[in-house]
């Protein structure tokens, strides 16, 4: 299952994200990939709003994962740019952290051999700013009513 969703400002990406928190489980996995500044963050940010995690997301680029747990689901966020192999990944143990949660990993293509099924949302710019996110949901994901994150 596929599903396109057109953000023409910040606020639309973050819309998006607090309409996909309901949909969520335990255990599920969500990559996010998309160039620097795309939004990735901003939509982690929104997720997390929605699922109940009090006070800003900020990127976890130099720390590298970021726990939440004061949510209606504990939120992991990771983000694996400057990972120089998959054995720096599993030192993260972001997946067990997340086992009882959500697990979002930006530019999670480079580790997605290492995750259990999950959720590709992928961020495009287009050239006059707006962002256009494809949802790639796994068959796991097939009762979910992922098309109630469009607007």
């Amino acid at each position: 299952m596929a599903i396109r969703v057109a953000c023409p400002t910040a606020d639309h990406t973050y819309a998006v994200a607090t309409r996909l928190a309901p949909l969520l489980r335990a255990g599920d996995v969500i990559t996010l990939s998309g160039p620097l500044g795309c939004g990735k963050t901003l939509f982690t940010g929104g997720l997390a709003a929605a699922l109940g995690v009090d006070g800003p997301v900020p990127s976890p680029t130099f720390v590298l994962a970021r726990h939440y747990d004061d949510g209606f689901l504990p939120l992991v966020h990771a983000d694996v740019y400057r990972l120089g192999s998959y054995n720096e990944f599993l030192d993260l143990g972001v997946l067990d952290a997340a086992a009882e949660g959500v697990l979002v990993v930006e530019w999670g293509e480079a580790v997605e051999t290492l995750l259990p099924e999950h959720l590709l949302i992928r961020f495009e710019v287009e050239r006059d700013g707006q962002r256009v996110l494809s949802f790639h949901a796994p068959s796991s994901w097939e009762t979910r009513p992922l098309q109630e994150v469009t607007p």
